[in-house]
């Protein structure tokens, strides 16, 4: 049944590993329960239906995931794209949330067509090997730069940019504890090493002040205030033309990102370079947006964050199907779940993000035209904070090195295109 279900094999994986994989993907993007609402809510979005929203366009679409897909991916409200829909839509450029949701479920709309068509599977096939490659190392770096952020051992500096925060108090001095206390537990072998790292941190947090508890339970609010609350007036102005691309191009390189980088790391993808059920994630991701427009949320999209469940050995949908379950049970635990701080899921994310880099020594460092352009992928993505920035830099940097450097037998159409269309995108 299992098997049938959730693509579930005993061979690779056992019932208790795929559930603790699970919960560590839910824990580790668990924060969203309480990003997401505080980032729409800066609209005039009522948060508390905001709040409900989100755990219910995280549950189901993972669930469905688990189920059709049978991967071990996790969805919810992505993050970047909430900040784009709050701050330059509406905060901005003076729209309403009504025509922000409106152009969120046209991005919808679009995303199935592409998947229908088969066009989001044939991009993925465009991408060069050593690329695929690099975008899960550079995903690696991505998400450990978040977790470090997010304990604030690294914050922002007017004059760096970037700089080392204070390490011997308050979230930084936890986010150290943490990775120090999980990478402990990874090299003696202990099961659940991350999600018992996640639970650890919680409870150290409470004598530090840092995790504060404030109760347990609480009943749902009500999603009518942001339900079907569309506006039909601009659909068919310039600037939703060019806010629906906006969000479409995004959303289609993150995802693209995340799953190679997931499956990679996974051991999943065949020797061909193919990803198993690859439609499916996408119908997925596409119909999550559509349905997530009519919930009330911004872009609904594959977690980075499913990569803590998959180094806990999370190979199969029941992962997924776990994920999901959770984020329904926090659905009446809110208060609970909250509790947990981002410094306490900032070890995981930076130890996941070392893992993520274990497939670097397939790139050939000393072939030029092959790691000149992994190492642009790699490195934009956290530096430029986007998945999607890293793949469109890299490619562009591939397909140009090798035509001037005199190996054009390298490309294919298919690449040139691609990279037309992401010249495009810069220069507009």
């Amino acid at each position: 049944m299992l098997e049938k279900l959730f693509g579930f094999n005993p061979k690779e994986t056992t019932v208790r590993t795929e559930v603790m994989a699970g919960i560590t993907t839910f824990l580790t993007m668990a924060y969203i329960l309480a990003v997401n609402p505080n980032i729409l809510g800066e609209t005039g979005m009522d948060k508390g239906a905001l709040f409900t929203t989100t755990v219910i366009m995280s549950a189901i679409p993972t669930i469905f995931m688990g189920l059709y897909a049978k991967l071990p991916l996790a969805l919810a409200p992505g993050m970047g794209l909430n900040a784009f829909f709050a701050y330059t839509i509406c905060l901005i450029m003076g729209y309403s949330w009504q025509f922000a949701l409106t152009a969120v479920f046209l991005e919808g709309l679009a995303f199935i067509l592409l998947t229908v068509t088969n066009l989001r599977e044939k991009i993925v096939d465009v991408i060069p090997e050593g690329l695929k490659t690099a975008i899960s190392a550079g995903i690696g770096l991505y998400i450990a730069f978040i977790g470090l952020k997010n304990a604030e051992i690294i914050v922002d500096n007017p004059a760096t940019l970037v700089s080392l925060g204070t390490l011997t108090s308050g979230s930084g001095l936890l986010g150290v504890i943490g990775i120090a206390l999980t990478s402990i537990m990874l090299v003696r072998n202990v099961k659940g090493a991350l999600l018992l790292g996640i639970l650890l941190t919680t409870i150290i947090g409470i004598p530090l002040g840092i995790t504060h508890l404030d109760g347990v339970f609480s009943a749902p609010p009500s999603i009518e205030p942001i339900f079907l609350k569309f506006e039909w007036d601009h659909i068919f102005t310039q600037e939703m033309v060019v806010i629906v691309f906006t969000l479409l191009f995004v959303d289609l390189f993150d995802c693209i990102g995340t799953v190679i980088g997931v499956t990679t790391r996974a051991g999943m993808v065949k020797e061909d370079g193919k990803i198993p059920h690859l439609k499916e994630v996408f119908m997925v991701d596409s119909l999550a947006t559509t349905a997530g427009a009519a919930m009330g949320t911004s872009t609904v999209a594959v977690y980075v964050e499913s990569a803590a469940g998959v180094n806990e050995g999370g190979r199969s949908g029941l992962t997924a199907f776990t994920t999901g379950v959770c984020f329904l049970v926090a659905l009446f635990f809110a208060p609970f779940f909250l509790a947990i701080p981002a410094a306490a899921t900032a070890p995981v994310l930076v130890l996941v993000g070392l893992m993520m880099m274990s497939n670097i020594w397939k790139i050939d460092f000393f072939d030029y035209k092959e790691s000149i352009p992994a190492f642009i992928c790699m490195i934009f993505m956290p530096l430029a904070y986007s998945i999607s920035d890293g793949i469109l830099l890299g490619h562009l940097c591939y397909v140009i090195i090798n035509v001037l450097g005199g190996n054009r037998k390298n490309l294919t159409l298919g690449m040139y295109i691609l990279a037309a269309v992401f010249l495009l995108k810069f220069i507009l």
